[in-house]
């Protein structure tokens, strides 16, 4: 059996009278690439904080990394990494020294901080650039700068909330090669998108709507579901797949 990475039973975040999140139940394994997928205000980011224990949620039970979500989201902090939807480097700051703060975020040892900075210069394809201003860098190579510093501590599980908003399309696909090959490392990718060409990539995906998970299955299942296959003469695409099952637009 595979092992598994994230396993929540009837997770739900209130914010006073408002159900952010609504009793959601899944699981995802090792290595996987899991796609949470969903309009606006679904609660895709609300689940996403819970997950990383940044978020304690109001009811249910669950597990990440072999930890307790209610009890220990101390413990889970520092093991996954997180990379936000809204842009999370400092533009001021260079790109070395953007990586610096964040490996003592992470807390990764001294003897290893330099050569995780190293891979992620490369990574980024910002090497030459490393005292380049980061608000002076294009889109793509903020975004991969971003997942470079998500990733100095080699984390097991990495949260990537619409990681490419607004990247162009050939970034974005360079974006996604690196994924598959933290994929096939073993690095298990939790990630949001509203582009469908990204989120038929994933392993499985999740529709979410109302704060409640709609539909669950690999792109392949989710296609043939009898809610997208009637009347359709051709093969669906994911987008129709979202209006038959959700009824409404994935941006």
């Amino acid at each position: 059996m595979s092992e598994r990475v994230i396993d929540v039973q009837g997770l739900t975040r209130t914010f006073g009278d408002f159900v952010a999140v609504d009793g959601i139940s899944f699981d995802v394994t090792r290595g996987e690439v899991f796609g949470f997928l969903g309009a606006n205000g679904a609660g895709k980011s609300t689940t996403i904080r819970m997950l990383c224990g940044l978020l304690t949620p109001s009811a249910g039970r669950g597990r990440v990394l072999g930890c307790d979500i209610m009890r220990e989201s101390e413990r889970i902090k520092p093991e996954v990494g997180y990379m936000s939807q809204k842009f999370s480097l400092y533009p001021d700051l260079t790109v070395e020294e953007n990586l610096l703060f964040f490996g003592g975020i992470y807390r990764v040892p001294s003897e290893t901080l330099h050569s995780r900075m190293a891979w992620a210069i490369e990574m980024a394809g910002l090497v030459g650039r490393e005292r380049s201003l980061t608000a002076e860098l294009a889109l793509g190579f903020k975004q991969r700068l971003a997942l470079g510093a998500a990733l100095l501590h080699e984390p097991k599980l990495l949260f990537l909330d619409e990681p490419t908003a607004g990247v162009a399309p050939m970034a974005r696909r360079s974006f996604w090669a690196l994924i598959h090959e933290l994929s096939t490392s073993g690095t298990t990718v939790f990630v949001t998108s509203h582009y469908m060409d990204e989120v038929e990539q994933c392993d499985r995906i999740a529709l979410m709507t109302e704060g409640r998970i709609a539909a669950l299955d690999t792109p392949a299942a989710l296609k043939r579901d009898p809610r997208v296959q009637r009347g359709a003469s051709v093969e669906p695409s994911l987008e129709d797949v979202f209006v038959a099952i959700i009824g409404g637009s994935a941006s």
